[in-house]
């Protein structure tokens, strides 16, 4: 470890001696404080050494929420080793293909998804497969507790601050998820955002209910860590016992994806408004307005807070919704962002331009894809393929994402319509299609494809969506469809998908 350099496992180490006995994770029943999550950490390094497991090595997760993932990150940032959170919500081939692009020694499977990674062994170089998240090991896994190891445990483990520690797959741009590989220095410069600018300390209490494969749910629960802080740790989310969570654990903050909002305020009316929620401080996410006023209303003490990011690059502008409501915030006091147009050249104030970024908490590339890594890296420059522009204040109001980067986020997800567009087109009564974004109450924005049948041939809608959802994603699938006889044509005889969005856009 060199001079200047400063890791996830030494703000685990300094936690175990200045808050030793105040709680750092809770799972249903378990509760482990600084020191013992120190401890869980240290034992499960040395298990994963003498296993053969080492620096750059990765190790892959399908699983729920619960303390043993948590577990496993701060013994991988210990020895340096990267894990791979895999979105459980991937479809069979998508959860093969990220396994085979990232070739883990090992993989550890929750209740859920044991024989589906099972059945991939053939598929895969897979060392070993253990089990997380409780249940008993089926034939071909090994329980997670057989990892643990006391004798090594207090080793010191050469680590840098440009280590890897996790690698995330962000959505297909071009048919298939691209792993954005993020650094533990990149972790610590986040966690170092988000204590100034929501004033994280050890009486913080996170509650964990996005899942740990998602960046805004992972760099939260770090940032809470790195300042001394208690994670409540939700294996999924379910608005009933959230609201009991932050009632019971004292619970500050959490981060917020639609519909989260709207489920917690329905629930929270169903349970007769008994639920204390006056201990929260910080909400993070998007949402509208009406949402936030009315959460606002049954937390009294919350403040919302609004901003641009992506797992590319986490959290680039940041501030309090209030301050300039619609806006995405200014530039974290981590992040240098400029705007550009299509030669790299700045745009002025009010002009709009491509978000671009540098700083600490910028990734270090897509795995395996140097080509993708250079083009997003030009000019020196993280180019975030999303258009905004700022006003003479300073706030960054986003404008739209630029056409290659096309993008539907439905409840926080990232959805590419060229994915989507590419499964519909395997249909052999699909003559064209274009997929776009449309407002959705519930979800933020909901995907429309928009279709021109073959000739003579006729689909149902359901048909069609099911279609999808068998092959990719069931989050990716079409919302709704439309069926029309042609789709309007560019000069150049591509699809005017700024015609179809003009047609269709308004369609919930």
């Amino acid at each position: 470890m060199g001079l200047r350099d400063y890791t996830i496992y030494d703000f685990i180490r300094r936690n175990a001696v200045l808050y030793a006995d105040q709680e750092a994770i809770v799972y249903k029943d378990v509760r482990l404080t600084h020191r013992e999550f120190k401890q869980k950490c240290d034992s499960l390094a040395a298990g994963l050494l003498r296993a053969g497991v080492g620096p750059g090595d990765r190790l892959g997760v399908v699983a729920h929420n619960c303390d043993e993932f948590v577990i496993l990150y701060g013994a991988a940032a210990k020895i340096g080793t990267i894990v791979v959170p895999v979105n459980w919500r991937f479809s069979a081939d998508e959860v093969a293909y990220v396994l085979k692009d990232v070739t883990p020694m090992f993989v550890f499977a929750g209740p859920d998804y044991r024989d589906q990674v099972l059945a991939l062994q053939s598929e895969t170089d897979i060392e070993k497969y253990y089990t997380i998240g409780g249940g008993d090991a089926p034939a071909g896994y090994e329980p997670f507790s057989a990892l643990y190891d006391d004798a090594g445990a207090a080793d010191e483990i050469d680590i840098t601050t440009d280590t890897g520690f996790v690698i995330i797959h962000t959505a297909a741009v071009e048919g298939r998820p691209r792993g954005a590989l993020l650094s533990q220095g990149n972790i610590c410069a986040i966690d170092f955002q988000r204590i100034a600018s929501e004033g994280f300390g050890p009486e913080s209490c996170h509650i964990c209910l996005l899942p740990l494969f998602h960046i805004a749910g992972l760099a939260r629960l770090m940032a809470v860590m790195h300042a001394g802080g208690k994670n409540v740790i939700f294996e999924r989310f379910d608005p009933g016992q959230v609201l009991k969570g932050i009632e019971a654990e004292k619970g500050t903050t959490f981060f917020n994806f639609s519909p989260i909002l709207e489920r917690l305020i329905e629930k929270h009316r169903e349970l007769g408004g008994r639920i204390d929620l006056s201990s929260l401080r910080t909400v993070g996410g998007l949402d509208q307005s009406e949402n936030l006023d009315q959460f606002g209303r049954i937390a009294p003490n919350v403040s919302f807070g609004a901003g641009f990011g992506q797992t590319e690059a986490m959290a680039v502008t940041w501030a309090p919704y209030s301050e300039r409501p619609g806006s995405a915030g200014k530039p974290t006091i981590i992040a240098q962002v400029a705007l550009f147009d299509d030669d790299d050249q700045p745009v002025a104030v009010g002009g709009e331009g491509e978000i671009c970024v540098r700083g600490p908490s910028v990734f270090l590339g897509y795995w395996n894809r140097v080509a993708d890594t250079a083009h997003t890296f030009r000019s020196n420059w993280h180019h975030t393929g999303d258009i905004g522009r700022f006003d003479a204040d300073g706030y960054l109001w986003y404008v739209k994402r630029k056409p290659e980067k096309e993008l539907i986020k439905p409840g926080g997800e990232n959805v590419y319509p060229a994915e989507v567009e590419g499964v519909i087109m395997e249909h052999p009564d699909i003559s064209e299609v274009s997929v776009i974004g449309v407002p959705d109450r519930q979800w933020g924005e909901a995907v429309l494809a928009v279709c021109v049948a073959q000739p003579g041939k006729t689909i149902g809608e359901k048909d069609l969506i099911d279609f999808v959802a068998s092959r990719i994603a069931r989050y990716k699938k079409p919302h709704s469809v439309v069926f029309v006889d042609a789709l309007p044509k560019t000069g150049k005889g591509g699809i005017d998908r700024d015609q179809v969005k003009n047609e269709h856009g308004g369609k919930y």
